[in-house]
């Protein structure tokens, strides 16, 4: 029975692409997750205390929840 070497070394700057690749698609994600975290907080403090109390939340749990968000 023979046997076949079936790996190859990647092409030249494939590496160094997919970590380019990687990067912008992580700088991506991070700017939505900081969107997100900014527009909640935007909503949740435009509610009254009231408003805040029916869903059971308080102003000073307001930056908690959007920080656990990121």
């Amino acid at each position: 029975m023979a046997a076949y070497e079936t790996t190859r070394p990647a092409p030249f700057g494939a590496i160094a692409t997919f970590h380019l690749v990687q990067w912008f698609s992580d700088f991506y994600a991070a700017l939505v997750a900081w969107n997100d975290a900014r527009a909640t907080r935007a909503a949740l403090s435009r509610l009254s205390d009231r408003e805040l109390d029916d869903i059971g939340l308080c102003r000073g749990d307001i930056d908690a929840i959007c920080a656990t968000r990121r």
